[in-house]
């Protein structure tokens, strides 16, 4: 059976929801209009209450505001309409066709770890790659449901073997202060609060001569320690294009590329003993 998300009701009118959005976006009426085949005298309309729009219209608006799937259904709740778009556990029967194409992409990847994960950093599914190098990750940190930004930041998860943490770091950081100026969401607003308050691990001593060692003329690496090896990555993440789910729509598949031949060596002569 399908189900349908259902967005919280913010309370606020569609109006000003669409007003905030446009903002956001630094688009004024009339180019909004123009984009929606509508007016900018309508567009005021509908964004002070003066007029109700159509389910369609709110859709389409939504979508020239390039508006996130789960929030379109907010927009919708706002005007008075039920949500749009479904949202159904990874695990569904209906997603058994993204779940085996994500599962193959995985493994296609390996030895290079590779991860899913959903909008707030739930790790969803993962790779022999990533397994090896949670190695020495504290068990809570790897107790269900593992979540990435907590492994990665925590000072008892990855951070001490990270060598340009305070970089590496400041780029996940600032990834997730791009989500939230994107979107609103309580809960990965409630992670980044948690992990950007995590303390340093210590020591740090090493850090600035490895920081500079290891960049890289076109992308930050992550820079990691793992038996006695040093090892750098660059990271990739793909995202579905155009989903009409609201689960679909937040899956991220994150991968991990060598960024130098002797982490490609390691990776292919394996991790693990």
């Amino acid at each position: 059976m399908t189900t349908v998300a259902v967005a919280p009701d913010t309370g606020v009118g569609v109006g000003a929801l669409l007003r905030e959005w446009r903002d956001r976006r630094r688009i004024s009426q009339l180019e909004l209009a123009l984009r929606a085949d509508s007016s900018a005298r309508h567009i005021s309309f509908i964004e002070t209450g003066r007029s109700r729009p159509s389910k369609d219209m709110v859709l389409r608006l939504a979508d020239h505001l390039d508006v996130p799937v789960r929030e379109r259904n907010a927009l919708l709740i706002a005007a008075g309409y039920a949500p749009h778009y479904p949202e159904r556990p990874l695990d569904d029967p209906a997603l058994g066709d993204v779940r085996e194409g994500l599962e193959r992409l995985l493994k296609s990847y390996e030895p290079f770890p590779a991860l899913v994960v959903d909008g707030t950093y739930q790790v969803l599914a993962a790779n022999s790659g990533i397994a090896a190098l949670l190695e020495g990750v504290a068990e809570p940190l790897l107790t269900p449901p593992l979540n990435a930004m907590r492994i990665t930041l925590h000072p008892d998860g990855l951070a001490p073997r990270i060598r340009n943490f305070l970089e590496w770091r400041g780029h996940l950081l600032h990834q997730m202060e791009r989500q939230l100026a994107l979107m609103r969401s309580a809960p990965l607003r409630s992670l980044y609060d948690e992990v950007s308050t995590y303390p340093l691990p210590q020591p740090l001593g090493e850090e600035r001569a490895a920081a500079a060692e290891g960049r890289l003329p076109f992308a930050l690496p992550m820079v990691i320690e793992h038996r006695g090896r040093t090892l750098s990555f660059v990271s990739t993440i793909a995202t579905f294009n155009t989903p009409m789910d609201v689960t679909v729509s937040e899956l991220a598949l994150e991968t991990f590329l060598p960024a130098d031949a002797e982490t490609a060596t390691a990776l292919r002569e394996g991790l693990t003993p």
